[in-house]
Protein backbone atom coordinates (compact mmCIF):
# COMPACT_ATOMS: atom_id res chain seq x y z
CA UNK A 1 0.00 0.00 0.00
CA UNK A 2 1.30 3.45 -0.94
CA UNK A 3 2.26 5.81 1.89
CA UNK A 4 2.26 9.58 2.16
CA UNK A 5 5.43 11.60 1.69
CA UNK A 6 5.79 12.25 5.42
CA UNK A 7 5.09 8.61 6.25
CA UNK A 8 7.84 7.55 3.82
CA UNK A 9 10.34 9.93 5.42
CA UNK A 10 9.38 8.79 8.92
CA UNK A 11 9.68 5.11 7.97
CA UNK A 12 13.14 5.71 6.52
CA UNK A 13 14.32 7.38 9.73
CA UNK A 14 12.73 4.67 11.90
CA UNK A 15 13.88 1.56 10.03
CA UNK A 16 17.33 2.43 8.68
CA UNK A 17 20.29 1.73 11.02
CA UNK A 18 23.62 3.52 11.19
CA UNK A 19 26.67 1.87 9.70
CA UNK A 20 29.50 0.59 11.90
CA UNK A 21 32.40 2.84 12.89
CA UNK A 22 36.14 3.04 12.35
CA UNK A 23 39.02 5.16 13.68
CA UNK A 24 40.90 7.35 11.20
CA UNK A 25 43.41 10.25 11.25
CA UNK A 26 41.74 13.65 11.43
CA UNK A 27 43.35 14.67 8.11
CA UNK A 28 41.16 12.07 6.38
CA UNK A 29 37.98 12.81 8.30
CA UNK A 30 36.49 15.52 6.10
CA UNK A 31 32.89 14.80 5.03
CA UNK A 32 32.67 11.95 7.55
CA UNK A 33 30.27 11.68 10.50
CA UNK A 34 31.51 11.62 14.08
CA UNK A 35 30.64 8.46 15.99
CA UNK A 36 31.47 10.02 19.37
CA UNK A 37 30.88 13.09 21.49
CA UNK A 38 34.26 14.84 21.73
CA UNK A 39 35.10 17.15 24.64
CA UNK A 40 37.82 19.74 25.12
CA UNK A 41 40.76 18.70 27.27
CA UNK A 42 42.60 22.02 26.87
CA UNK A 43 41.30 25.53 27.39
CA UNK A 44 41.85 27.95 24.51
CA UNK A 45 43.67 30.23 24.62
CA UNK A 46 45.90 28.44 27.11
CA UNK A 47 47.31 31.80 28.28
CA UNK A 48 46.50 35.48 27.81
CA UNK A 49 47.96 36.52 24.47
CA UNK A 50 48.10 39.46 22.14
CA UNK A 51 45.60 39.79 19.30
CA UNK A 52 47.78 42.36 17.52
CA UNK A 53 51.35 43.34 16.78
CA UNK A 54 51.80 46.27 19.14
CA UNK A 55 52.78 47.36 22.64
CA UNK A 56 51.73 46.10 26.07
CA UNK A 57 51.13 49.15 28.24
CA UNK A 58 49.70 50.59 31.46
CA UNK A 59 46.42 52.51 31.10
CA UNK A 60 47.66 55.32 33.37
CA UNK A 61 50.44 56.02 30.86
CA UNK A 62 47.94 57.24 28.23
CA UNK A 63 49.29 60.24 26.24
CA UNK A 64 52.73 59.75 27.83
CA UNK A 65 56.13 58.79 26.51
CA UNK A 66 57.16 55.32 27.71
CA UNK A 67 60.27 53.17 27.47
CA UNK A 68 60.26 49.89 25.57
CA UNK A 69 62.05 47.45 27.89
CA UNK A 70 61.71 44.21 25.91
CA UNK A 71 60.26 42.54 22.81
CA UNK A 72 57.99 39.50 23.32
CA UNK A 73 57.58 37.04 20.44
CA UNK A 74 55.02 34.27 20.06
CA UNK A 75 56.29 31.23 21.97
CA UNK A 76 58.41 33.32 24.32
CA UNK A 77 58.41 31.98 27.91
CA UNK A 78 59.47 35.23 29.57
CA UNK A 79 56.91 37.31 31.43
CA UNK A 80 58.54 40.62 32.41
CA UNK A 81 56.86 42.90 34.91
CA UNK A 82 56.43 46.42 33.58
CA UNK A 83 56.20 49.50 35.75
CA UNK A 84 54.69 52.92 35.14
CA UNK A 85 56.52 54.62 32.28
CA UNK A 86 57.44 51.30 30.71
CA UNK A 87 56.00 49.01 28.00
CA UNK A 88 56.88 45.88 26.06
CA UNK A 89 56.79 45.42 22.32
CA UNK A 90 54.62 42.36 21.70
CA UNK A 91 53.80 40.24 18.65
CA UNK A 92 50.49 38.57 17.77
CA UNK A 93 50.06 35.37 19.80
CA UNK A 94 52.73 36.22 22.35
CA UNK A 95 51.98 35.78 26.07
CA UNK A 96 50.71 39.00 27.66
CA UNK A 97 52.33 39.64 31.07
CA UNK A 98 49.95 40.09 34.01
CA UNK A 99 51.36 43.57 34.54
CA UNK A 100 50.06 44.72 31.13
CA UNK A 101 46.63 46.45 31.10
CA UNK A 102 46.12 46.67 27.33
CA UNK A 103 47.78 46.13 23.97
CA UNK A 104 48.00 49.12 21.63
CA UNK A 105 48.37 48.34 17.87
CA UNK A 106 51.72 49.55 16.62
CA UNK A 107 50.13 51.87 14.06
CA UNK A 108 48.45 53.87 16.86
CA UNK A 109 51.62 54.86 18.70
CA UNK A 110 54.17 57.54 17.86
CA UNK A 111 57.71 56.20 17.48
CA UNK A 112 60.15 58.58 19.17
CA UNK A 113 63.26 56.39 18.84
CA UNK A 114 64.24 52.73 19.13
CA UNK A 115 63.44 52.59 22.84
CA UNK A 116 60.78 55.28 23.29
CA UNK A 117 57.21 55.64 22.05
CA UNK A 118 54.34 58.00 22.78
CA UNK A 119 50.97 56.44 23.60
CA UNK A 120 47.56 57.64 22.37
CA UNK A 121 45.30 59.39 24.84
CA UNK A 122 42.44 56.87 24.61
CA UNK A 123 43.39 53.42 25.93
CA UNK A 124 40.69 50.89 26.77
CA UNK A 125 41.41 48.34 29.49
CA UNK A 126 42.06 44.80 28.16
CA UNK A 127 41.90 45.93 24.54
CA UNK A 128 43.48 43.54 22.01
CA UNK A 129 44.12 40.87 24.64
CA UNK A 130 42.79 37.35 24.13
CA UNK A 131 42.10 35.88 27.56
CA UNK A 132 42.52 32.35 28.90
CA UNK A 133 39.52 30.16 28.06
CA UNK A 134 37.51 32.79 26.16
CA UNK A 135 37.51 30.58 23.03
CA UNK A 136 37.21 27.03 24.41
CA UNK A 137 36.54 25.96 28.00
CA UNK A 138 37.83 22.74 29.53
CA UNK A 139 35.20 19.98 29.21
CA UNK A 140 33.21 21.87 26.59
CA UNK A 141 31.54 19.63 23.97
CA UNK A 142 33.29 20.41 20.70
CA UNK A 143 31.69 17.82 18.42
CA UNK A 144 28.52 15.81 18.94
CA UNK A 145 27.96 12.25 17.80
CA UNK A 146 26.30 12.54 14.40
CA UNK A 147 28.00 15.83 13.44
CA UNK A 148 29.51 16.30 9.99
CA UNK A 149 33.28 16.69 10.12
CA UNK A 150 34.59 19.54 8.00
CA UNK A 151 37.70 21.73 7.94
CA UNK A 152 36.40 23.86 10.82
CA UNK A 153 35.78 20.81 13.04
CA UNK A 154 39.29 19.59 12.22
CA UNK A 155 40.57 22.96 13.49
CA UNK A 156 38.95 22.17 16.85
CA UNK A 157 40.40 18.66 16.93
CA UNK A 158 43.91 19.83 16.09
CA UNK A 159 43.73 22.57 18.74
CA UNK A 160 43.22 19.82 21.33
CA UNK A 161 46.06 17.63 20.09
CA UNK A 162 43.60 15.00 18.85
CA UNK A 163 45.17 12.94 16.07
CA UNK A 164 42.48 10.30 15.39
CA UNK A 165 38.70 10.29 15.51
CA UNK A 166 36.00 7.65 15.56
CA UNK A 167 33.68 8.07 12.57
CA UNK A 168 30.91 6.04 11.01
CA UNK A 169 31.96 4.03 8.01
CA UNK A 170 30.90 5.24 4.61
CA UNK A 171 27.69 3.49 3.55
CA UNK A 172 28.41 0.70 1.12
CA UNK A 173 25.99 1.05 -1.79
CA UNK A 174 25.47 -1.41 -4.63
CA UNK A 175 23.73 -0.40 -7.86
CA UNK A 176 22.70 -2.77 -10.61
CA UNK A 177 20.74 -2.39 -13.81
CA UNK A 178 17.68 -4.35 -14.85
CA UNK A 179 15.76 -4.49 -18.11
CA UNK A 180 17.25 -5.83 -21.33
CA UNK A 181 15.45 -3.15 -23.30
CA UNK A 182 18.07 -0.69 -22.00
CA UNK A 183 21.74 -0.72 -22.95
CA UNK A 184 24.63 0.41 -20.80
CA UNK A 185 26.41 3.51 -22.03
CA UNK A 186 29.45 1.55 -23.21
CA UNK A 187 27.38 -0.81 -25.39
CA UNK A 188 26.22 -0.38 -28.98
CA UNK A 189 22.55 0.45 -29.46
CA UNK A 190 20.15 -0.16 -32.31
CA UNK A 191 17.86 2.57 -33.59
CA UNK A 192 14.99 1.15 -31.54
CA UNK A 193 17.00 0.93 -28.29
CA UNK A 194 18.01 3.49 -25.66
CA UNK A 195 20.83 3.85 -23.16
CA UNK A 196 20.41 3.22 -19.46
CA UNK A 197 21.13 6.61 -17.91
CA UNK A 198 19.73 5.80 -14.46
CA UNK A 199 22.48 3.47 -13.30
CA UNK A 200 25.42 5.86 -13.95
CA UNK A 201 23.33 8.67 -12.44
CA UNK A 202 22.70 6.78 -9.20
CA UNK A 203 26.31 5.61 -8.96
CA UNK A 204 27.59 9.17 -9.39
CA UNK A 205 25.08 10.69 -6.97
CA UNK A 206 25.78 8.13 -4.25
CA UNK A 207 29.51 8.85 -4.64
CA UNK A 208 28.85 12.59 -4.37
CA UNK A 209 27.00 11.92 -1.12
CA UNK A 210 30.03 10.16 0.34
CA UNK A 211 29.16 6.49 -0.23
CA UNK A 212 31.40 3.67 -1.33
CA UNK A 213 29.63 2.46 -4.47
CA UNK A 214 29.81 -0.81 -6.38
CA UNK A 215 28.29 -1.66 -9.75
CA UNK A 216 27.66 -5.39 -10.15
CA UNK A 217 26.28 -5.57 -13.68
CA UNK A 218 23.01 -5.73 -15.56
CA UNK A 219 20.42 -8.44 -15.04
CA UNK A 220 18.69 -10.25 -17.85
CA UNK A 221 14.92 -10.19 -18.03
CA UNK A 222 14.28 -13.11 -15.73
CA UNK A 223 13.91 -13.63 -12.00
CA UNK A 224 16.91 -15.94 -11.60
CA UNK A 225 19.30 -13.39 -13.11
CA UNK A 226 18.03 -10.70 -10.74
CA UNK A 227 18.25 -13.03 -7.74
CA UNK A 228 21.89 -13.73 -8.58
CA UNK A 229 22.71 -10.01 -8.53
CA UNK A 230 20.74 -9.47 -5.31
CA UNK A 231 22.49 -12.36 -3.58
CA UNK A 232 25.86 -10.98 -4.65
CA UNK A 233 24.98 -7.56 -3.20
CA UNK A 234 23.74 -8.47 0.28
CA UNK A 235 27.03 -7.48 1.91
CA UNK A 236 26.07 -3.86 1.16
CA UNK A 237 24.28 -1.42 3.42
CA UNK A 238 22.05 -0.34 0.54
CA UNK A 239 21.01 -1.76 -2.82
CA UNK A 240 19.58 0.76 -5.30
CA UNK A 241 17.76 -0.28 -8.45
CA UNK A 242 15.54 1.54 -10.90
CA UNK A 243 12.68 0.20 -12.97
CA UNK A 244 10.91 -3.12 -12.74
CA UNK A 245 8.72 -2.12 -9.79
CA UNK A 246 5.49 -1.22 -11.57
CA UNK A 247 2.90 -3.61 -13.04
CA UNK A 248 4.37 -4.32 -16.48
CA UNK A 249 4.55 -7.93 -17.69
CA UNK A 250 8.35 -7.79 -17.98
CA UNK A 251 8.89 -6.19 -14.56
CA UNK A 252 10.69 -8.93 -12.63
CA UNK A 253 12.50 -6.85 -10.00
CA UNK A 254 9.79 -6.92 -7.39
CA UNK A 255 9.24 -10.65 -7.84
CA UNK A 256 12.95 -11.37 -7.50
CA UNK A 257 13.24 -9.40 -4.27
CA UNK A 258 10.16 -11.13 -2.85
CA UNK A 259 11.68 -14.53 -3.57
CA UNK A 260 14.84 -13.39 -1.79
CA UNK A 261 12.76 -12.70 1.33
CA UNK A 262 12.52 -8.90 1.27
CA UNK A 263 10.64 -7.33 4.18
CA UNK A 264 8.73 -4.50 2.50
CA UNK A 265 8.61 -1.26 4.50
CA UNK A 266 6.45 0.57 1.98
CA UNK A 267 5.28 -0.09 -1.55
CA UNK A 268 4.60 3.18 -3.34
CA UNK A 269 4.59 6.84 -2.32
CA UNK A 270 1.73 9.23 -2.98
CA UNK A 271 3.86 11.71 -4.90
CA UNK A 272 4.37 12.94 -8.45
CA UNK A 273 6.57 11.91 -10.16
CA UNK A 274 7.73 8.63 -8.66
CA UNK A 275 4.78 6.82 -7.11
CA UNK A 276 6.15 3.26 -7.83
CA UNK A 277 8.95 3.54 -5.25
CA UNK A 278 9.58 0.61 -2.92
CA UNK A 279 11.63 0.44 0.29
CA UNK A 280 12.48 -2.82 2.01
CA UNK A 281 15.13 -4.81 3.86
CA UNK A 282 16.79 -8.20 3.47
CA UNK A 283 18.47 -8.91 6.80
CA UNK A 284 20.75 -5.87 7.37
CA UNK A 285 20.66 -4.61 3.78
CA UNK A 286 18.23 -1.85 2.81
CA UNK A 287 16.61 -2.05 -0.62
CA UNK A 288 15.49 1.05 -2.55
CA UNK A 289 13.67 0.33 -5.82
CA UNK A 290 13.23 3.55 -7.78
CA UNK A 291 10.98 4.27 -10.77
CA UNK A 292 12.38 3.63 -14.24
CA UNK A 293 11.74 7.09 -15.69
CA UNK A 294 15.03 9.03 -15.45
CA UNK A 295 13.76 12.33 -14.03
CA UNK A 296 11.37 10.59 -11.64
CA UNK A 297 14.15 8.29 -10.45
CA UNK A 298 16.58 11.16 -9.81
CA UNK A 299 14.03 13.38 -8.05
CA UNK A 300 12.84 10.58 -5.79
CA UNK A 301 16.45 9.86 -4.85
CA UNK A 302 16.91 13.55 -3.99
CA UNK A 303 13.76 13.53 -1.89
CA UNK A 304 14.12 10.19 -0.11
CA UNK A 305 17.45 8.57 -1.07
CA UNK A 306 19.48 11.43 0.38
CA UNK A 307 17.70 11.11 3.73
CA UNK A 308 18.33 7.36 3.62
CA UNK A 309 22.05 7.97 3.02
CA UNK A 310 22.14 10.55 5.83
CA UNK A 311 20.67 8.00 8.23
CA UNK A 312 23.01 5.21 7.09
CA UNK A 313 25.96 7.59 7.44
CA UNK A 314 25.18 8.17 11.11
CA UNK A 315 24.28 11.84 10.66
CA UNK A 316 21.87 13.41 13.12
CA UNK A 317 20.76 15.77 10.35
CA UNK A 318 18.01 13.71 8.75
CA UNK A 319 15.43 16.35 7.86
CA UNK A 320 15.25 18.41 4.70
CA UNK A 321 16.26 22.01 5.26
CA UNK A 322 14.86 24.84 3.17
CA UNK A 323 15.69 28.24 1.76
CA UNK A 324 12.77 30.60 1.40
CA UNK A 325 12.66 32.66 -1.77
CA UNK A 326 10.26 33.97 -4.44
CA UNK A 327 8.99 32.46 -7.66
CA UNK A 328 10.51 34.07 -10.73
CA UNK A 329 7.41 33.41 -12.85
CA UNK A 330 3.86 32.03 -12.65
CA UNK A 331 3.59 28.29 -12.02
CA UNK A 332 0.67 26.05 -12.97
CA UNK A 333 0.27 22.54 -11.56
CA UNK A 334 -2.17 19.66 -11.75
CA UNK A 335 -3.33 19.31 -8.17
CA UNK A 336 -4.30 16.10 -6.39
CA UNK A 337 -0.87 14.77 -5.37
CA UNK A 338 2.24 16.22 -3.75
CA UNK A 339 4.45 17.25 -6.69
CA UNK A 340 8.20 17.79 -7.06
CA UNK A 341 9.13 20.69 -9.35
CA UNK A 342 12.82 20.99 -10.32
CA UNK A 343 14.29 24.37 -11.19
CA UNK A 344 17.09 26.85 -10.74
CA UNK A 345 17.70 29.17 -7.77
CA UNK A 346 19.92 32.10 -8.73
CA UNK A 347 20.17 33.54 -5.24
CA UNK A 348 17.25 35.89 -5.77
CA UNK A 349 14.37 33.74 -7.05
CA UNK A 350 13.42 30.19 -8.06
CA UNK A 351 12.81 29.56 -11.75
CA UNK A 352 10.81 26.33 -12.34
CA UNK A 353 12.01 24.13 -15.18
CA UNK A 354 9.64 24.23 -18.15
CA UNK A 355 10.61 20.67 -19.09
CA UNK A 356 9.77 18.24 -16.32
CA UNK A 357 8.22 15.16 -17.87
CA UNK A 358 9.22 12.08 -15.77
CA UNK A 359 11.04 10.45 -18.69
CA UNK A 360 13.33 13.38 -19.51
CA UNK A 361 17.09 13.16 -19.04
CA UNK A 362 18.21 16.75 -19.70
CA UNK A 363 16.19 18.57 -17.03
CA UNK A 364 18.39 18.19 -13.95
CA UNK A 365 21.55 19.20 -15.79
CA UNK A 366 20.17 22.75 -15.72
CA UNK A 367 18.72 22.63 -12.19
CA UNK A 368 20.23 23.14 -8.75
CA UNK A 369 17.15 22.87 -6.55
CA UNK A 370 13.52 21.85 -6.36
CA UNK A 371 10.27 22.79 -4.67
CA UNK A 372 7.64 20.36 -3.39
CA UNK A 373 4.04 21.46 -3.90
CA UNK A 374 1.19 20.49 -1.61
CA UNK A 375 -1.52 18.39 -3.26
CA UNK A 376 -3.93 21.36 -3.29
CA UNK A 377 -1.63 23.71 -5.21
CA UNK A 378 -2.98 24.42 -8.69
CA UNK A 379 -1.43 27.81 -9.38
CA UNK A 380 1.22 30.06 -7.86
CA UNK A 381 1.70 33.54 -9.17
CA UNK A 382 5.02 35.24 -9.78
CA UNK A 383 6.75 36.40 -6.56
CA UNK A 384 4.87 33.86 -4.42
CA UNK A 385 6.99 32.63 -1.54
CA UNK A 386 8.34 29.10 -1.99
CA UNK A 387 10.57 26.74 -0.01
CA UNK A 388 13.42 25.32 -2.05
CA UNK A 389 15.44 22.17 -1.40
CA UNK A 390 18.99 22.15 -2.82
CA UNK A 391 20.09 19.48 -5.30
CA UNK A 392 23.72 20.45 -5.88
CA UNK A 393 25.03 23.24 -3.77
CA UNK A 394 28.36 24.66 -4.82
CA UNK A 395 26.78 28.05 -5.02
CA UNK A 396 28.54 30.07 -7.70
CA UNK A 397 27.42 31.71 -10.92
CA UNK A 398 28.86 32.74 -14.28
CA UNK A 399 26.51 35.72 -14.42
CA UNK A 400 28.72 38.82 -14.39
CA UNK A 401 25.65 40.95 -13.65
CA UNK A 402 24.94 39.04 -10.42
CA UNK A 403 23.92 41.28 -7.55
CA UNK A 404 26.57 42.63 -5.20
CA UNK A 405 27.19 40.03 -2.47
CA UNK A 406 27.88 42.63 0.24
CA UNK A 407 25.28 43.29 2.94
CA UNK A 408 24.76 46.97 3.71
CA UNK A 409 23.33 48.88 6.63
CA UNK A 410 19.58 49.38 6.46
CA UNK A 411 18.28 52.91 6.03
Amino acid sequence: MAVTVQEALDLIKYHIPKTKYEVIPIEYATSRISADDIFATHIMPRFNNSAMDGYGVKIKDASQKVTVIQTLLAGCKEEPKIKMGQCVKIMTGARVPNSVDAVIPQELVEIINETTIKLPKDIQESSHIRFVGEDIKNGECLIQEGDDINFAKITLLASQGITHIKVYKKPKVTVFASGEELKLHYQDVKKYQIYNSNTPTLIARAQELGCDVNFVGMARDNVDSLKELISNSLDSDLIVTSGGVSVGEADFTKEAFEEMGVDTIFDGIIIKPGKPTVLGKINNTTILNLPGNPLASALIFEMFGKILVQKLSGSRNTNHNIIQTKLQEDLSNKKGRITIIPGYFDGLAFNPSLQRSPGMVSTLSNCNSMIVLDKEVEFLKQSSEVNILPINWKFFTNNIDQKDFLTYATK
